[in-house]
């Protein structure tokens, strides 16, 4: 039984698959040129849009690494005077792929932001295969650092609101996923130099982990119109350091030997049942489960990979319900 894919999403992952695969080359580099005449771009925008307003605040301009940041525009002033969580957002598309101006990013960052009444911050890491891991990592982990160093403090459109550093949690989806445990375990492992930045969660969306053994996941799955093994054996090349294979730490973090340290922050796990990683967040949740660490695993059994990005799939509403309810846990 396939998941049911609406038509509108079938044709977007098709053209993502088409173009993407045209832009790859016979070495392993991608036409970033021949990309953008078809990405369709989303800038900042001041202006309230569905009860959110958006800007861009720049962090390193010779790695191009900034934050596309989210705010809600319609709060009451009893609302304002509220300290509002922060979240900390790594998108998908493989480490290869998307960034936080793609329109389907800007959309679903703009319904999480509405939907949890939270500040988005979406962080633009740098991406393969011109840059391994773990150069996203440190985007990452330099991005809390430009937030402890209080430059939120410059951005107009959240002024007036009380955004909460010692409330900020970690989230992403695939790739982002991933990149959200690895700068997680680095915060954690450097928890008391933060004196502003509190990480209270860790949200891994769909999260892109893997390994040398193909699943149940990969075989069942491979069919879809989504992501293929083939596709995702490709991220996995461009992506780990040089000569690693898919047990690296990086892909694998879950081995017998990892110890997360004492600050790791509880984390929520999303799955969807129709995703080639689905084998791979099970295991992910099992080992925090098995570490005794706290843990939540949240189950999209009849959803695809990315299944949140279209609003035609009504399982995103339950999605950002979720999230907000594992926040408001968290922050209390």
């Amino acid at each position: 039984m396939a998941p049911f894919i609406p038509l509108k999403a079938r044709i977007q992952l098709g053209l993502f698959s088409f173009l993407t695969s045209r832009a790859i080359g016979r070495d392993d580099t991608i036409n970033r040129r021949l990309l953008s005449r078809f990405e369709p771009l989303v800038p900042a925008d001041p202006k309230p849009k569905s009860g959110v307003c958006s800007a861009d605040a720049i962090i390193d301009t010779s790695r191009d690494l900034f934050v596309h940041i989210f705010a809600p525009s319609d709060l009451s002033n009893e609302e304002k005077a509220e300290k509002l969580p922060l979240v900390v957002y790594f998108h998908g598309g493989g480490f290869a792929f998307a960034s936080p101006h793609l329109v389907s990013y800007d959309d679903w960052c703009r319904r999480m932001c509405s939907g949890m009444q939270a500040v988005i911050v979406s962080v633009n890491y740098r991406r393969s295969p011109e840059h391994r891991c773990p150069a996203p990592y440190d985007d990452g982990v330099d991005t809390l650092r430009f937030l402890e160093s209080g430059n939120l403090e410059s951005v107009d459109i959240l002024s007036g609101l009380n955004v909460d550093l010692g409330t900020c949690f970690l989230a992403g989806d695939t790739a982002g996923g991933n990149i959200v445990h690895h700068v997680a375990r680095r915060w954690a492992a450097s928890a008391d130099i933060w004196e502003k930045v509190n990480i209270k969660g860790a949200i891994s969306i769909t999260p892109m982990f893997g390994g040398e053994e193909r699943t149940d996941g990969d075989i069942q799955n491979e069919n879809l119109p989504v992501l293929t093994m083939q596709r995702m054996d490709w991220y996995w090349k461009v992506i780990l350091p040089e000569g690693a294979d898919r047990n690296h730490e990086f892909a694998h973090p879950f081995g017998t030997t990892i110890k997360l340290e004492e600050r790791f922050p509880p984390v929520l796990v999303v799955a969807a049942g129709y995703d080639i990683l689905r084998d791979w967040q099970l295991k992910y949740y099992e080992w925090l489960n098995e570490m005794q660490h706290s843990v939540r695993l949240l189950k999209f059994p009849d959803s695809f990979h990315a299944f949140y990005l279209y609003t035609k799939c009504e399982e995103w509403k339950k999605l950002v319900e979720e999230m907000k309810t594992f926040i408001d846990e968290q922050k209390n």
